[in-house]
């Protein structure tokens, strides 16, 4: 029997509390043997992963019918992507071609592969690439039950009100979890940008991933607490535990309804002063929530999803049909399109490189858009088409002097030129932003708004790269601080710089989502916050709660002071003085 009130902390990914009868969904690594085929046998083997790879294609497109049809269309895209790696030829070939000369099962030959595939993306440099592995994983695993001919196991036919425990749920799973059994889930694996946890905030379902050992540790129809808000589970709570949280569950559901009444309200201080509140979007299914959520644009449109699990370059075309979706879905507010920060690595396969021993440092993002500027003018040309359909904004990321802002520029310029050429229309004024993300960006940002559009402050890197903390690096977690004096300074700088020059500044790390953080960043003078569609509400009830006279004293009383610590604890103290009905849990 589990030790009483037992507390397992994890990451937070769908906010609510969820109390329930624990399902506990184990699904026991496939046992995929080697085995030597006589020549004869290879074209059937082959047939046999050919109706394997059919049937998973099939089974894709049905899930993907009923969840646009329960959910919408924008959540049935979800599944484009896997789709997608079902049609990837170069893997299919190589499969085939490995099958036909090492002549062994195509299951142990699929199985050797995709832990090649899995292990690599697991590997990266980069926390996007990181978290696609459960998505790999779940899309293998298909496949092997396919050509194993056994049944996988799901949560579709879960009939009672349960919360579920697993070491990992694929999207898949998610996408068949019905609000009225479903009560919540937790995995011991996983990230807030998986597929699966974009699902479970677009369903409103509570979860909490990054247990790490939940499922050794809860037993099948014990009573757990998951509060998806702070990101921790409670093992067998007893009676005053339990009423406490009840208590805090019907605080939240009270919350969150207070919250969905602002969608349509405008972010604007007591006093008068308006804020744009945009979203941070991977996904143009994510769309949607943005605007349920009250979004007035998207601030951060990652575009490293079109670069994922493919043997070639998207196209073009491709491109362009992306974003003038997006584009189109969010009129007339503005979508900032972010080229691709992908390091060099992600690009083996048709770029020439070595190995990076620090890919961080190394060669990413505008880095490889410069030394690569054929691949770049594609995306830019879609872009720019793209322009014409709707109010869209370019972004450089990792910009860390002029001189590499001018030469994107310039690139901009011709790919211009030639879509003149070629007789296509585009937003000649579209205005072009840099990414503050470096300290040296941050050292010559004067120099950088005399030929910015925009700023927009990613602080994810500025914050790893202003405390040389890897942010990925569990090891010194805990010296990643958005609140360290020298960081906020930074900010400062930026807004300052930008609005010398007349021009916005944005920003749109995780810590503008952070409540603790919205009043300080208020007054810092940001004009725009961009952020997952999920924390919108929230920083727009600051906002609303304060006037900018009190933001601005707040501001400058936190730069007088020396420790993170002090800035956390004076910014709670404000904050409960200033709304303290906002949140029904203290803020971390």
């Amino acid at each position: 029997m589990a030790e009483k009130n037992l507390v397992l902390k994890g990451v937070p990914v769908s906010p609510g509390i969820a109390i329930g009868s624990a399902f506990l969904l184990h699904r026991d690594e496939l046992q995929v043997e080697e085995e030597e085929i006589a020549g004869e046998q290879v074209a059937s083997e082959v047939e046999k992963f050919k109706r394997a790879i059919q049937q998973t294609k099939e089974e894709l497109f049905g899930i993907r019918r009923r969840v646009a049809r329960n959910l919408g269309e924008e959540q049935g895209r979800i599944f484009d992507v896997q789709l997608l790696m079902l049609d990837d030829v170069m893997t299919i070939d190589q499969t085939i071609t490995a099958i036909q000369e090492r002549r062994r099962n195509a299951e142990f030959i699929f199985w050797e592969n995709l832990q090649k595939a899995i292990s690599t993306i697991e590997s990266s440099d980069q926390v996007f690439f990181r978290e696609r592995a459960s998505d790999i994983r779940d899309l293998g695993r298909r496949v092997l039950h396919n050509l194993l001919g056994i049944k996988q196991l799901t949560v579709a036919g879960i009939q009672s009100e349960v919360v579920v425990v697993s070491q990992d749920l694929s999207p898949t799973d998610t996408a068949q979890m019905h609000r009225r059994n479903i009560l919540g889930f937790a995995t011991d694996m996983g990230a807030r940008t998986s597929h699966a946890a974009i699902m479970a905030r677009s369903l409103e379902i509570p979860g909490v991933v990054g247990l790490k050992d939940a499922t050794l540790q809860v037993k099948h129809g014990e009573t757990i607490i998951l509060d998806g808000t702070k990101g921790t589970m409670v093992v067998a709570p007893d009676k005053r535990v339990l009423e406490h949280y009840r208590g805090e569950q019907q605080k939240y559901l009270q919350w969150s309804s207070s919250m969905a009444a602002l969608k349509d309200l405008p972010a604007k201080t007591l006093d008068g002063y308006s804020i744009q509140l945009a979203a941070n979007i991977e996904f143009p299914d994510e769309a949607d929530s943005a605007l349920d959520h009250g979004a007035t644009g998207i601030g951060l449109y990652r575009t490293e999803f079109l670069y994922l699990s493919r043997a070639d370059l998207p196209t073009e075309e491709e491109q362009y049909e992306a974003y003038s979706a997006i584009a189109e879905r969010m009129l007339p507010d503005a979508v900032t399109i972010r080229t691709f920060d992908l390091g060099g690595d992600k690009f083996s396969m048709y770029l020439k490189g070595q190995p990076e021993a620090n890919p961080f440092l190394g060669r990413r993002a505008i880095r490889v858009c410069l030394d690569c500027p054929d691949i770049f003018k594609v995306q830019l040309a879609a872009i720019l088409r793209a322009s014409a359909n709707g109010n869209l904004k370019i972004l450089f990321p990792m910009i860390s002097g002029v001189e590499q802002l001018r030469q994107a520029k310039e690139i901009v310029s011709q790919v211009q030129e030639e879509l003149k050429a070629r007789g296509f229309s585009y937003d000649a004024k579209i205005p072009v932003g840099v990414m503050i993300e470096v300290p040296s960006a941050v050292m010559v940002a004067d120099s950088l708004a005399r030929e910015a559009d925009f700023f927009s402050i990613g602080t994810n890197d500025l914050i790893q790269y202003t405390l040389a903390v890897d942010r990925g690096n569990e090891q010194v977690a805990e010296l990643f601080d958005p609140f360290h004096p020298g960081v906020l300074k930074l900010i400062q700088q930026v807004v300052q710089a930008g609005h010398r020059a007349s021009i916005p500044v944005a920003i749109c790390g995780e810590l503008c989502a952070e409540p603790l953080a919205a009043m300080l960043l208020l007054g810092l003078g940001l004009d725009e916050f961009s952020m997952s569609s999920i924390s919108i509400p929230q920083i727009k009830k600051v906002i609303r709660s304060v006037t900018m006279d009190e933001a601005r004293a707040v501001a400058a009383h936190v730069l007088e002071m020396e420790t993170s610590q002090q800035i956390k604890t004076y910014l709670m103290e404000q904050s409960r003085r200033l709304y303290p009905d906002f949140l029904p849990v203290d803020v971390v």
